[in-house]
């Protein structure tokens, strides 16, 4: 055992506690669970500037070695995540698995290779379609579009109101999206449509039952990490215990009423997940 595992921050409920003391207890049988975007990434305006907190390698470099696994669960593409994460050729995260488009993609650092289906044939008639349908219906100012390859996201975030202008499109991209036999994903002030059929907890417990994890912490900040959480509450109704960690609770509270652990957002989980790895690690 490492450092004293009292400098880690401890859990509120019962639940969170109990998967704690699971993973300090057996760190090898352990998986370890993050989003990207708003969890070990700042949110901020431009996605495409989006990067890793500056401690985020160091303190998952220092912790994959001493767990299971480390697996990145993101809408993000695969191979994007690990280029803005900076995950790739680093000492310690040579079995780190990125699943990227919430699991449709996979990145495995150990090969260096992104397996991905063939596009949707949704996606790419909306891609056609999507700036014109904003135009039509006169939403095209102050939102914005995001290429993510296996899926399309229509921001909101640099509108005069960004949360009126996200309520405003949730039902004409839900009528597009079901055209197009796609599903709409909502997050924090973006509408992302993609093909249905997986979502993050699907990826999550996919993953876990291949690697036969037996305790596993998942920490996220969006409403697309509900699906994550969910499934390891699941996981948790059926003897494997597990802890639920959200980063920041003010633009989600749906996801923090259900944490058994609140972070103030990228900074804490980055020092969470270093203060983890010192507490298993060699002394």
């Amino acid at each position: 055992m490492g450092s004293d595992p009292h400098d880690l921050p401890m859990p509120e409920t019962a639940a969170g506690r109990e998967g704690l003391e699971a993973l300090l207890r057996a760190p090898r049988r352990s998986v370890v669970a993050l989003d990207f975007d708003g969890t070990l990434a700042e949110i901020v305006p431009d996605p495409g500037r989006a990067r890793a907190h500056p401690g985020a390698v160091a303190a998952l470099s220092a912790l994959a070695p001493e767990v299971g696994s480390v697996a990145v669960v993101t809408g993000r593409p695969a191979g994007v995540a690990v280029r803005f994460g900076g995950f790739a050729g680093v000492p310690g995260l040579e079995h780190l698995v990125v699943l990227g488009h919430y699991g449709a993609e996979r990145w495995d650092a150990v090969s260096g290779i992104v397996r991905a289906p063939a596009e949707h044939p949704g996606v790419a008639a909306l891609r056609a379609e999507l700036p014109g349908f904003l135009d039509t219906i006169g939403a095209w100012r102050g939102t914005w579009i995001e290429e993510k390859g296996q899926a399309l996201a229509v921001h909101t975030r640099r509108a005069q109101d960004p949360e009126a202008a996200f309520e405003a499109l949730r039902e004409p991209l839900a009528g597009l999206a079901a055209r197009h036999g796609l599903m709409v994903e909502p997050g924090r002030a973006v509408l992302e449509l993609r093909p249905p059929g997986m979502d993050k907890g699907v990826a999550l417990t996919e993953y876990l039952t291949e690697v036969g994890a037996q305790c596993v912490v998942y920490a996220g900040d969006d409403l697309g990490d509900l699906a994550a959480f969910s499934a390891v509450e699941k996981l948790r109704a059926g003897g494997v215990p597990g802890l639920l960690v959200c980063s920041g609770s003010a633009e989600v509270p749906e996801l923090s009423a259900r944490a058994d652990l609140t972070l103030s957002g990228p900074a804490e989980v980055v020092a969470f997940l270093a203060a983890l790895a010192a507490a298993i690690g060699p002394s």
